[in-house]
């Protein structure tokens, strides 16, 4: 496939795994909060390890794709407010990726610092403003069951991020070889 036209091959198979992932960890590692219908998920770092290694657009379509899957199977149907959500959550640590260089195996202080300051404005963005909104004008919700609910959902998604998705960066950043590291004998 030629650069420019469509998804790339990687891209694609990086949405499919990461949807996969984001399915069973929605599954077998989420943890209840102790609010209805909220939890506290251990997906959101992988989907922000995927972003971050692939993109906006596998951040966005893991995001839709793999929240859309999770509800369908284990609630009975998706709930879209909140796949929109997870789906903005992506796309926008998926954006933040060119300015983070983890594929050169740099990830120091600077770049956590960035990927953090990143992932807290998107999961505020999405949790803290698009979840409640759409929850009102999808499902005639109160508003005040949902704001507190973006809210611990917000919360704990910034938290789990900033920990296991700091820690997944920096081991996958380890693995890298950095950029001007070999030198030619001569």
């Amino acid at each position: 496939m030629r650069k420019g036209k469509g998804l790339s091959i990687i891209t694609i198979v990086a949405t499919g795994i990461g949807s996969a992932l984001f399915v069973i960890l929605g599954r077998f590692g989420s943890i209840p909060s102790g609010l209805p219908d909220t939890n506290i998920e251990t997906t959101y770092a992988l989907l922000a390890l995927f972003a971050i290694l692939y993109g906006p657009v596998a951040g966005l379509l893991i995001g839709l794709i793999g929240h859309t899957l999770k509800d369908a199977i284990f609630y009975g149907s998706p709930w879209f407010s909140w796949v929109i959500a997870s789906a903005v959550v992506g796309l926008i640590i998926g954006l933040a990726a060119r300015s983070i260089r983890i594929h050169d195996g740099e990830f120091g202080a600077k770049q956590i610092i960035r990927f953090n300051l990143i992932q807290v404005l998107a999961n505020a963005i999405a949790w803290f403003v698009i979840a409640p909104v759409l929850d009102i004008l999808i499902y005639a919700e109160p508003s005040n069951k949902v704001f507190t609910q973006g809210l611990v959902a917000g919360v704990s998604n910034i938290v789990t991020v900033a920990v296991l998705g700091t820690l997944l960066l920096l081991a996958y950043a380890k693995t890298r070889t950095k950029q001007g590291s070999l030198t030619k004998e001569a």
